[in-house]
């Protein structure tokens, strides 16, 4: 995993040049006190397309149930088995707060130097970061993270973390970008390419996304009172891609679930089509299953055991090319669309744009499954659960392949899709129901979270005492 985050790094050298970079010199060798701030913020771009891009991937597909582990070996077992310890995929944990400490400190030099445009890039960022990091393991360190002088940082709550984001990105968004000294962000941007306008955007939506994962909590009067905020304020969110998109096809300079599953692993065949997602495609008759997969039958999750020769079950299509998001414009225009219809709004124009945006992605039109009868047609005169349930599962669906850890977030928020109450090879089963891994090991509880790493717990004492990872997330 590090040596994938790395090679991303060596691509930001094509991408920026070498008069800003020096490729034979490590990124963390860099002297945060004098480098540019735009050679320090490619840095903590690749490394945490790299972090959130490749292991996390993997672990959010599959406990999204977009494929599950091959049944001809075993690279994936533990974690389509539920079996994911302390000491596995330490590498998450730690490339994470390795990309937040280059991103944490272009906040700072950003601040001290009133550059106010790297400094709403370098919040967004870390925002955008934590979020994920808080919501896969619980409490984390914010305050006192990344800062040299501190080597033992305290972990702060989850409900901490949450209000430290928003009051954050409510700092960085009241700066007046025009009055930003020193130089402006431009090709070191991998996302926007200095595009302030749609960073702005990004952190707006960012902001919902945190309020919307508090609705079902015990702070759903406050997450309402923020969402209802950002709708009346005429904030404006995403309406576009935030990612890389600067991948081509070579070792070292590919989008990063393909490098680390297909070209550093070898294990192109590994990861094979889940009968969760594929079900509902066929029920759908949804053209996407042949983007999502190739040719070959669906295999139930964690059947490892199933004795078909494993060139029958189809294989997950990862392309080296395939651009690595932060946030893609569906998930904006679901989280728009929820929003709305929380606040006694129709989100029907903005989920018919998501699920046509989503085909539009794989070079598809779904007029027809949107459209009155269709497959994916929206419930107007439904429930609000009813409404709610048509926007996360397109919200599962359009995560694919690299953001399944968004998509395993908003099954715990919204117990969407549903959880099927017979396994896949029963003919009760409900096509697009998640489904008890046949091999699990959790007696029949869910995974919520992910455990901390056994390197942050050997090396700080103020790691809180490890549960199970299927103890659920303070907002579940």
């Amino acid at each position: 995993m590090k040596k994938v985050i790395l090679s991303i790094f060596i691509l930001t050298t094509t991408l920026i040049g070498c008069s800003d970079l020096d490729i034979n010199r490590d990124p963390d060798l860099l002297d945060p006190n004098s480098a540019p701030l735009s050679a320090q913020l490619p840095a903590g771009i690749s490394g945490l397309i790299g972090a959130e891009g490749a292991s996390l991937a993997i672990i959010g597909g599959m406990w999204s149930q977009y494929w599950t582990q091959s049944n001809a070996a075993n690279q994936y077992k533990d974690i389509d088995t539920y079996a994911i310890g302390t000491s596995d995929y330490n590498v998450v944990w730690n490339g994470m707060y390795d990309a937040l400490g280059d991103i944490r400190n272009v906040k700072r030099r950003a601040l001290a130097e009133e550059n106010w445009k790297y400094y709403l890039i370098a919040t967004t960022l870390e925002v955008q970061a934590s979020q994920v990091l808080t919501d896969m393991y619980g409490d984390i360190p914010y305050t006192e993270a990344n800062n040299v002088n501190i080597l033992t940082p305290k972990f702060n709550t989850g409900i901490e973390v949450y209000d430290f984001l928003i009051n954050d990105l409510n700092l960085a968004l009241s700066k007046n970008l025009d009055d930003s000294k020193g130089t402006n962000p431009g090709k070191d941007d991998f996302i926007f390419a200095g595009n302030m306008s749609n960073w702005t955007k990004l952190a707006n939506t960012l902001k919902l996304k945190i309020y919307m994962r508090q609705t079902n909590s015990s702070r759903k009067a406050i997450a309402d009172a923020g969402i209802t905020q950002l709708l009346s304020s005429g904030a404006e969110f995403l309406d576009v891609d935030a990612g890389m998109t600067q991948f081509i096809d070579a070792p070292d300079q590919s989008n990063p679930l393909y490098e680390y599953n297909n070209r550093k692993l070898n294990t192109a065949t590994n990861l094979r089509m889940s009968t969760t997602l594929a079900s509902l495609f066929d029920a759908k008759v949804d053209p996407r299953k042949g983007k999502y997969y190739g040719a070959g039958n669906s295999l139930n999750q964690g059947d490892l055991n199933n004795p078909a020769g494993s060139a029958t079950f189809a294989i997950v299509t990862l392309k080296a090319t395939t651009p690595a998001y932060l946030m893609t414009r569906e998930e904006s225009l679901l989280l728009q669309a929820e929003a709305l219809e929380r606040n006694s709004q129709s989100g029907k124009a903005k989920y018919d744009a998501a699920v046509l945006a989503n085909f539009a992605r794989y070079s598809l039109n779904g007029a027809t499954f949107v459209a009155a009868g269709g497959g994916y047609a929206y419930p107007t005169a439904g429930t609000f659960d009813q409404k709610l349930e048509a926007i996360i599962t397109q919200k599962w669906i359009a995560s694919f392949p690299g953001n399944g850890f968004e998509a395993f977030f908003e099954t715990n928020r919204t117990g969407y899709p549903k959880t099927s109450a017979v396994y896949q090879d029963n003919a009760g089963y409900i096509a697009g129901q998640i489904v008890y891994s046949k091999g699990g090991i959790t007696n029949g509880l869910f995974p919520k979270r992910m455990a901390y790493p056994l390197t942050e717990r050997n090396a700080n004492p103020n790691a809180p005492a490890l549960v199970p990872i299927t103890t659920k997330i303070w907002w579940n």
